[in-house]
């Protein structure tokens, strides 16, 4: 876990924002590194979550959503409050934690991750689906490495029963903003579109962009700031 400041994030007032990076990535991405940029330049406390848990390979998300609460702990246990700040993968763990976790205050998301395992299912097909689940590994591209990596088929396959027990669209009842970008090939724009929509307590941006946001970051950080303003004090 890394932050933007040396001190403890229990020496200053309000709330603390936790990024939470998407599917093999990792703290060293360009969002990861823009936001905390960010929250230097607004003087707020951030920190940066390694979500390779308990390591990339074995990944699951139950191992990321205890990791994001411990940190929420840390943060000033039950009295804590908390920001979450989510790409893709990191998106869809900061719905489910603040689905869960009233210490969350509100969520910023960057194409969150909706419906994971069944997409991942109909993204690789039907006969890459078959093998991953019969050998067990599926080889990915890993960003944060850029080399080839392995992952478990355990991640979907409990993916997909927190989806069949908890419903496919976490239940936020806090503040949310969604960024997605309308060229996304990954996690289609239409996930945030239906799960945006009636919930009057979530607005949805559309850009230009594709599923990595680089060329949107600008406007990014500018609806952070938008959104996020009374956190900021500004």
């Amino acid at each position: 876990m890394t932050s933007t400041s040396t001190e403890s994030i229990t020496d200053k007032p309000g709330p603390v924002f936790l990024y939470l990076h998407g599917f093999a990535s990792s703290p060293g991405s360009t969002k990861a590194r823009a936001f905390a940029s960010w929250a230097a330049t607004h003087g707020v406390r951030l920190e940066v979550l390694d979500l390779r848990v308990p390591s990339f390979e074995r990944l699951l998300f139950s191992a990321i959503q205890e990791h994001v609460t411990r940190a929420i702990d840390a943060a000033g246990g039950r009295h804590a409050r908390v920001v979450l700040i989510g790409s893709s993968l990191g998106g869809l763990a900061a719905c489910r934690v603040a689905e869960a976790d009233p210490r969350v205050a509100a969520v910023f998301a960057m194409a969150p991750a909706f419906q994971l395992a069944a997409r991942s299912e109909q993204r690789i097909g039907s006969d890459a689906w078959r093998s991953w689940k019969e050998s067990g590994w599926l080889e990915v591209d890993d960003h944060a490495t850029k080399h080839k990596a392995r992952v478990h088929f355990g991640f979907v396959d409990e993916l997909a029963r927190i989806d069949r027990e908890l419903g496919p669209w976490p239940d936020v009842r806090v503040p949310v903003r969604i960024v997605h970008g309308t060229r996304d090939d990954v996690v289609d724009v239409q996930l945030s579109r239906e799960w945006s929509r009636g919930r009057r307590h979530v607005r949805l941006v559309e850009v230009d962009d594709g599923h990595e946001l680089v060329a949107s970051v600008p406007r990014v950080l500018a609806e952070a700031d938008d959104f996020l303003r009374a956190f900021l004090g500004t």
